[in-house]
């Protein structure tokens, strides 16, 4: 759910989100929050922003805003602290350089604040796959219809274009540029399924087949975490050749529709990550009664990673199947945990 953090100033979740990491983006926003209360760019910049929902991610906003002006070579000058561009400079260093950017793009920054983030993490697809093997094991239907929730530019869609391996089990397209090794810890049981048709919803959906789309997922992912880059290059590339389509729509308004254009002896499987904690109470109730009716008259299933707290800081997000048949009591198991990013994921023990 979304929370309301009252009482706390802007330089306050700033220094939250910076904790005592000494990355780029740690000394970022500790100088973000001591900027904010000298009154100086920053104060002007977030103006208004202070009672913000504390999902809305404000400090990450200002970041990916600035990372676009890099990218778009309107910052030349912080190129050298950014690792995916080739930077090697010590990121201690970079505050006052990123200060008088900052200062300097005033306007571009205060409209970055109203963009909100959209990663599109592919390292999710982990966490999808672990699920997809466990309803159509469950289920005993191997065609799917994936329909995902809060999908942004739905690279994750494309799970089954993706290459997974571990020591004995192996999934996907050994060929494709997206690759993941050794992504789950514990007991891995494969089930072979084919997605009949794959869709998405987002309130502010991606197009990945745009330098526009392409930029702004990119400058969301931290600039020091390459493996992330590289890994979202390659599902960009993989999207260009693969096109996949979100619909710009509130989940619970999209997802009855969407159900009822599943083909017979399909299994329509909805998918979420970390979205729940963005919706309002009204809106997750909406979601679960469109699949409760659903589920009155034809199989479905559901696959979420999800956190179990308000409070995303203090847990991981835990990986949830649920399956749906008439007649029969709902199938719903924790199946086990994963990163914010998804991978590592880590299964639960079923015979504990």
């Amino acid at each position: 759910m979304v929370r309301w953090d009252k009482g706390r100033t802007q330089a306050d979740r700033f220094r939250s989100h910076a904790g005592d990491a000494t990355h780029l983006y740690g000394y970022a926003m500790r100088g973000l929050a001591e900027d904010w209360e000298a009154a100086g760019p920053v104060r002007d910049i977030c103006e208004g922003y202070e009672s913000a929902p504390t999902g809305s991610a404000v400090p990450l906003r200002l970041l990916a805003g600035v990372f676009r002006l890099v990218l778009t070579d309107q910052a030349p000058e912080l190129v050298r602290f950014y690792p995916c561009l080739g930077g090697q400079d010590d990121p201690a260093q970079a505050w006052p350089v990123l200060r008088g950017v900052i200062a300097a793009h005033r306007d571009e920054l205060r409209g970055a604040l109203e963009v909100p983030p959209q990663t599109n993490e592919v390292g999710r697809s982990v966490a999808l796959l672990a699920g997809l093997f466990d309803v159509v094991a469950a289920s005993g239907m191997r065609r799917i219809r994936l329909l995902e929730l809060g999908a942004s530019a739905g690279l994750n869609l494309l799970v089954d274009r993706f290459a997974f391996s571990g020591p004995d089990w192996r999934y996907g397209d050994r060929a494709s540029p997206v690759t993941f090794t050794d992504p789950i810890s514990g007991p891995v049981r494969v089930a072979d399924f084919a997605i009949a048709d794959r869709r998405g919803c987002d309130l502010h959906p991606v197009d990945a087949s745009t330098p526009e789309g392409r930029l702004l997922l990119t400058s969301f992912v931290w600039p020091f975490q390459l493996h992330r880059h590289e890994r979202l290059a390659a599902a960009l590339r993989l999207a260009a050749e693969q096109p996949v389509f979100v619909d710009r729509a509130a989940a619970s308004a999209w997802l009855a529709p969407a159900l009822e254009r599943t083909a017979a002896g399909v299994l329509p499987v909805v998918w979420n990550s970390i979205t729940r904690l963005y919706w309002s109470p009204e809106e997750v109730a909406a979601v679960d009664a469109v699949l409760a009716a659903y589920a009155e008259r034809r199989p479905v299933a559901r696959v979420a990673m999800e956190f179990d707290t308000d409070d995303a800081a203090l847990a991981l997000p835990e990986l949830w199947s649920t399956l749906w048949s008439p007649g029969q009591p709902a199938r719903h198991r924790r199946l086990g945990t994963a990163h914010d990013h998804g991978a590592p994921v880590r299964l639960d023990d079923p015979t504990a």
